[in-house]
């Protein structure tokens, strides 16, 4: 985990501090020198990365606590029933072939058939599913779900979106301030502080932007998805995971907290555009994928 950290971290700086020398040499800083308007690019990047990256640390580290709060989850500590018991016993063993530490696993009471993980840490990680998924899908069908989720956690998904999430936040608001900067001095010649022109200018930037961040990282998300379908396969072979998706496509839509949707076993529908938005791929396109891989 560490490793990714830093490699993210690395290319975030990188790629901020080439944007920085490509205004450069575009003479961005040139104009702003002229009209007596420079920017601090280093100041403003050290701003940038606080900012991106605080928001998105924050909302990862306390994601599990979130979690149990917004869905009602009930950690299993002690088994109440046979079903309690195969669901911790089920998942011990799925992290345990997967090298994780066996995440800590909930029931919350929800009529549609859903599950989640989530956590800060691959090794301290949380399991969740639905009184409706436990009721309306076949034990080795749960199962597959189950290695879903913990397939998930194996493979870091949710701080590879924290991260992601950071660095697009990086962006956001080291250009939208820039264009602030450029509109309110060169364009709009104000020479006392910043006036109304560079925060409607940077509140509009920040939208924009912020729609083509979500749509990289909704993208991100999608591609989370296909990889923890195949570590599902690869755990409890690919016919159980393909009967699983067949389940919950006929099913009502799947429903989760706004902040926990991007970590469920399947999301909102919809095509066009609305594609570009959605945390999940159509779930014929992972049964698709599902289907190539060899038993």
């Amino acid at each position: 985990m560490f490793k990714r950290v830093a490699l993210f971290l690395a290319t975030n700086l990188a790629v901020v501090l080439v944007l920085s020398v490509v205004l450069r040499l575009l003479g961005v800083d040139r104009i702003l020198d002229e009209s007596g308007a420079g920017i601090n690019y280093e100041a403003l990047l050290i701003l940038s990365v606080v900012i991106g990256f605080g928001g998105s640390f924050i909302s990862l580290a306390i994601s599990k606590w979130m979690a149990k709060r917004s869905t009602g989850a009930r950690v299993i500590t002690q088994p109440a029933n046979n079903v309690e018991s195969w669901l911790l016993n089920t998942v011990e063993r799925l992290a345990r072939d997967s090298g994780i530490d066996t995440p800590e696993v909930a029931i919350y009471d929800a009529p549609d058939m859903n599950a989640f993980a989530t956590g800060a840490r691959r090794n301290s990680s949380l399991v969740a599913v639905s009184t409706g998924l436990l009721q309306g899908m076949r034990k080795e069908e749960v199962e597959a779900v189950l290695a879903h989720e913990v397939a998930h956690v194996a493979n870091g998904d949710m701080i590879t979106l924290a991260l992601v999430q950071g660095v697009l936040n990086t962006f956001v608001i080291f250009l939208s301030r820039i264009v602030g900067h450029i509109i309110d001095r060169v364009i709009l010649k104000n020479e006392r502080g910043y006036g109304i022109g560079y925060f409607v200018s940077v509140m509009a930037a920040q939208v924009v932007l912020g729609v083509l961040a979500s749509i990289v990282v909704m993208w991100v998300s999608r591609q989370r998805e296909f990889r923890a379908d195949a570590g599902s396969a690869k755990l409890n072979g690919k016919q159980a995971m393909i009967n699983a998706l067949a389940r919950l496509d006929r099913g009502a839509p799947a429903k989760l907290p706004e902040s926990l949707e991007a970590f469920g076993i399947s999301g909102r529908r919809g095509g066009g555009i609305k594609r570009l938005f959605m945390s999940h791929p159509p779930i014929s396109e992972r049964i698709a994928a599902l289907e190539t891989i060899q038993a």
